[in-house]
């Protein structure tokens, strides 16, 4: 059965379609977008857009009329509307019209700029210098040529140079390589060289113990001392062949001592041995590192802005090389000075005008020692040498400086050394200052030199505590050592080292003061402990000790028995023996003052005695005379 048929739809006019006109923010935002994208947009592309918004703004808007018609009223109101919305539509369109046309015009503006532009580069391409110089006027652009010419001319230079270079680094490789090799070399062979030193040194002490010896028949003692001749008459190039000795050194003391004894030439030989095979192995392996760290330390600081420190103190322990010795201790000296200095800055020149006016009465034994001092150095060698005339000069103002000490032998050496090393003459007055004012205990220097003869006593101590065996050992044999010592202090080791240790030693002694004496007198027996206890007879001990220190040429070796195994060594312990003998000393001292005043009224009264003796005996010759010529009348 079929569905029964829809009722037909009346036919009613469409309504007016009502347009929507874009707004301005819609072109405005699409302007924008176009903005944004650079312009690379075309403008046909933005044509189409704007078409499909206008065809969707005149698509009707839905509205639908009813199916029965309105009222005259409703269709004019209507009709009013509609002209309205149409009204707003064109005003829109127009406004569109008039943003598509400026849009428009930027778009063929900005074609136009890009244009010039690129016809601007082409130009530029194909003939830079005529645009160049159209921008920049005639003049200016020569200018730029020719300097740009100059550049091209100095790139090119600088390319030749770089080839030399690179040809002169090359070879500078190659030399460098070789040098490497050949210092390789150079110190296998010095190395080798000390070894041989030392080989052939104790084959001479082999022989000299044979010479020493009792035991061997005649024909032997006879081969032994040819064997001994000709050692002793051999060439020394033949020992000294790479670097060879110097006969005196950078102060001007002589490398290897002279021995005027017969018997001990032999030793002056073997020394010479071992202080060639010292010199050969410290130079590559202590010498040089040790320059390079004095160069690393005074790098970062001026010589006369040094400061104490632990790092310092370990490096002149060490010893200062040759070419920072004199500023080192003219810093020491000046920092010991100070006070003084400033307080009366012209003080040496004072006193030596003083010197010259007024003769003091030390100036005879002055003049005495000057030809006593240092014979084995140079510099000192002729009275008329410029060191001995700014020495006397030195001691004879030091004599008006310190009244109370005037001059003491032994000062003659300290001036000496501080001379020799730091050249300056007023300088060197000052190290002496220091040294006998600041350094060394009062009245280390006076006539009766207490503090000197206490220092003995506390050596003695020293000695005792670090060394009992020798201590025992000298005791055995009735030996004072202080016969030996007593020099050491009292001119710091001055002629009893050789100059390369007892320059080490000042350097020290300089920063540290006494107490490196001290240390430096045990480490010289100890360096030798052994062989001493091998002697027991009393007068070969003090033979062996009046010269052994000059023997002793490993420099490292003793400065490590020093600071190292003599440790520990307090100062507070040091001060607290100087007080106690120095105690003891002044009471003995006062003592015997005691007694020599009895002795001298003893001698006084006796003295009368004789003379009232003397009188008597003379009245009796008188009347025995009277009576005689009584009787022969």
């Amino acid at each position: 059965m079929q569905a029964p048929p829809a009722p037909p739809v009346p036919l009613t006019p469409p309504a007016p379609t009502v347009l929507s006109a874009p707004s301005v923010s819609s072109v405005t935002n699409e302007s924008a977008q176009e903005a944004k994208t650079g312009g690379k947009s075309s403008p046909s592309s933005s044509m189409n857009k704007r078409e499909k918004k206008m065809t969707s703004s005149l698509q009707p808007s839905g509205e639908k009329v009813s199916g029965k018609e309105g009222s005259p009223m409703d269709k004019l109101s209507r009709l009013q509307h509609e002209v309205f919305t149409l009204t707003e539509e064109l005003k829109s369109q127009k406004e569109l019209v008039r943003l598509l046309h400026k849009a428009l015009e930027a778009a063929q503006q900005e074609k136009r700029t890009s244009k010039q532009f690129s016809e601007q580069v082409a130009t530029c391409m194909a003939d830079p210098q005529r645009t160049i110089a159209n921008s920049m006027g005639t003049e200016t652009f020569c200018r730029l040529q020719e300097k740009i010419e100059h550049l091209k001319d100095d790139i090119e230079a600088h390319k030749i140079q770089n080839k030399f270079l690179n040809s002169e680094i090359y070879q500078l490789t190659k030399l460098w390589r070789n040098s490497s090799e050949e210092k390789g070399l150079l110190m296998k062979c010095a190395y080798l060289e000390a070894k041989n030193c030392q080989i052939e040194s104790k084959y001479l002490v082999v022989l000299r113990r044979l010479q020493e010896s009792k035991g061997l028949d005649s024909s032997q003692q006879e081969m032994v001392k040819r064997l001994i001749e000709d050692s002793l008459q051999g060439d020394k190039k033949d020992v000294f062949k790479l670097n060879p000795v110097s006969e005196y050194d950078d102060y001007g003391f002589k490398t290897i001592p002279d021995y005027e004894v017969e018997d001990v030439k032999l030793l002056a030989k073997i020394q010479a041995l071992e202080i060639r095979s010292n010199n050969l192995r410290n130079n590559a392996m202590v010498d040089k590192p040790l320059r390079t760290r004095w160069a690393n330390y005074l790098a970062s600081r001026p010589l006369d802005q040094l400061a104490p420190s632990p790092e310092l103190k370990g490096l002149i322990r060490c010893g200062i090389p040759v070419e920072y010795r004199e500023q080192v201790w003219r810093w020491i000296v000046r920092t010991r000075t100070q006070v003084s200095r400033k307080r009366n800055p012209n003080r040496y020149q004072e006193l030596r005008k003083h010197c010259e006016v007024s003769e003091h009465p030390a100036s005879r034994q002055i003049r005495l020692d000057l030809h006593r001092t240092l014979t084995s150095n140079k510099h000192f060698s002729s009275p008329t040498s410029d060191a001995v005339q700014k020495l006397q000069r030195i001691l004879l103002a030091f004599s008006w400086q310190n009244p109370t000490i005037g001059y003491c032998q032994g000062l003659n050496r300290l001036a000496a050394i501080a001379l020799l090393v730091l050249k300056d003459e007023e300088d060197a007055f000052w190290c002496l200052v220091a040294v006998v004012e600041i350094i060394m205990p009062q009245d280390y220097y006076s006539k009766t030199l207490t503090a000197s003869q206490a220092d003995q006593r506390v050596f003695r101590d020293f000695l005792a505590e670090k060394m009992p065996r020798l201590t025992a050992h000298f005791k055995e044999h009735s030996i004072d050592h202080s016969l030996i010592t007593f020099n050491w202090f009292l001119v710091v080791f001055v002629e009893s080292l050789v100059s390369d240790i007892l320059l080490r030693v000042w350097d020290a002694f300089l920063y540290e003061g006494t107490k490196v004496i001290f240390r430096y007198a045990l480490a010289l027996f100890k360096y030798n402990e052994e062989d001493i206890l091998k002697i027991h007879d009393n007068l070969e001990i003090y033979q062996y000790l009046r010269f052994f220190t000059k023997t002793i040429s490993d420099g490292r070796k003793l400065m490590t028995i020093a600071f190292n195994d003599m440790n520990p060594f307090p100062m507070k312990l040091l001060k607290n023996r100087r007080e106690f003998h120095m105690e003891r000393l002044t009471a003995e001292l006062l003592e015997l003052e005691r007694i020599q005043e009895e002795f001298v009224k003893e001698q006084q009264v006796e003295r009368k005695d004789k003379d009232l003796d003397t009188a008597v005996s003379e009245d009796e010759e008188v009347i025995q005379t009277a009576v005689s010529l009584h009787h022969t009348s």
